[in-house]
């Protein structure tokens, strides 16, 4: 099998062709947003930044003594094949400084990881998977490349300044692909041929023992699978580019399978899904949205419910104005007040569905009770008479109030009094 020329030991293989821009993209994102963020609070965004270190510093470490009390470190003395594997994978893309490696492990995950801890880097190979490629364990170099691969491209150093761009909808993922691509370009470059490397990378396909029969041409014709708006979709969401594009992209030029073609309504639909994290995809960046949505509808509908309610005590308010005017001129003309709205000549003043019932009490006093649900129904404004000497002789004023209804839904006029039953 023929490949694309490696490079030399001691040089780096090329970075997919979508990493530094992608990088760069971000990198004048984040610093736009850190700077916003810092100015738009005054600073106080970066007591939040300490509070993240702060839990990072203990979930991390509690991960690294994890590893060093139960794992079992990499050194020439122990498990001297994979010392030598990863000295050499280290030597192969020109890293200067090894990193601090353990075997783990996984109970049945296939994979490798790295990861950092104040300034250190560690990587870990996963039990099964060094297991799975024993009769090819040549193989394991692309899963030491590929980790390495994070290390010295600083993928991890980098992570907290480009924060605010990678939560943001395509870009975030579209990013840790590229990533993920160019890693896939260190395994490899560490392993002695390109056929053990895909090998390797197809492991995590298959499990720990088809892999040695697994056809890389037709496995790779299955990328016409993903083709639609759903394989659109979740790649586009996906941190991790799918596993039979991965192997494509490791193939020979001439022995790739033709890419499908991305829905244009995945694409404006993951225009409105923010990334999650690590390794998170459509079902969780979907559900994001959804408590997005969910929290807008909490804050939004009180709102609303809040503002139709304020909508009818005004609207009642505006009845009532009508029906004092006819009460002033019948104790204008009369000397008194009247028994009944009837006797003001008022006749069935309810319109609509919003008041059940409207009343002038003994004292007077006008009174509307309001139906329906919460937060009206069943609750009643009272408009009281009072005499007015400072105004025209038998001139008549009127003070609002409610006993059972909360002051947010009521004018300040109607609550700047004390309430009744207070």
């Amino acid at each position: 099998m023929s490949s694309a020329p490696l490079p030399l030991p001691g040089e780096a293989p090329p970075v997919y062709h979508r990493e530094r821009p992608l990088f760069v993209l971000s990198l004048v994102i984040s610093l736009i947003l850190w700077i916003l963020m810092v100015v738009g609070t005054m600073g106080g965004v970066l007591i939040y930044v300490v509070m993240a270190f702060l839990i990072y510093l203990f979930a991390q470490s509690a991960f690294i003594v994890y590893l060093k009390g139960s794992a079992v470190r990499i050194t020439a003395r122990q498990f001297p094949d994979l010392h030598q594997r990863l000295l050499d994978s280290s030597r192969r893309i020109g890293m200067a400084k090894v990193p601090e490696a353990y075997l783990l492990h996984a109970n049945g995950v296939f994979n490798a990881l790295a990861t950092r801890f104040l300034g250190r880097d560690f990587l870990v190979l996963f039990a099964d998977v060094v297991d799975a490629l024993e009769e090819s364990p040549e193989s394991l170099n692309f899963y030491l490349g590929h980790e390495l691969g994070h290390l010295h491209r600083k993928h991890l150093l980098w992570g907290p300044v480009l924060w605010p761009a990678s939560v943001l909808p395509l870009l975030g993922s579209a990013y840790h692909r590229a990533r993920e691509y160019t890693c896939d370009r260190y395994g490899l470059a560490c392993a002695p041929n390109p056929e053990v490397a895909l090998r390797g990378l197809a492991a995590l396909a298959t499990g720990g023992k088809r892999w040695k029969s697994l056809d890389l041409g037709e496995y790779v014709d299955q990328i016409a699978l993903l083709k639609g708006f759903w394989g659109s979709l979740h790649e586009l969401l996906g941190d991790y580019p799918p596993l039979v594009k991965r192997v494509n992209q490791l193939l020979p030029a001439e022995r790739r399978a033709a890419l499908p073609g991305r829905n244009p309504f995945a694409w404006i639909l993951c225009l409105f899904v923010p990334r999650l994290g690590p390794g998170t995809g459509a079902s969780a960046g979907i559900l994001v949205v959804v408590a997005v949505f969910g929290i807008m509808a909490a804050v939004a509908f009180p709102a609303y419910q809040d503002y139709v309610a304020r909508a009818k005590v005004a609207a009642a308010i505006g009845l009532v104005a009508d029906l004092r005017t006819q009460v002033d001129d019948y104790y204008l003309r009369e000397g008194k007040m009247p028994e009944s709205l009837e006797e003001a000549g008022i006749a069935s003043p309810i319109t609509g569905s919003d008041l059940q019932e409207v009343m002038l009490l003994v004292d007077g006093s006008i009174q509307v009770t309001f139906g329906g649900g919460a937060p009206l129904g069943g609750g009643s404004l009272v408009f009281t008479p009072e005499l007015d000497s400072a105004s025209a002789p038998g001139g008549i004023t009127w003070s609002c109030g409610s006993p059972n209804i909360a002051d947010r839904y009521l004018p300040i006029h109607c609550h700047s009094e004390p309430r009744f039953g207070d």
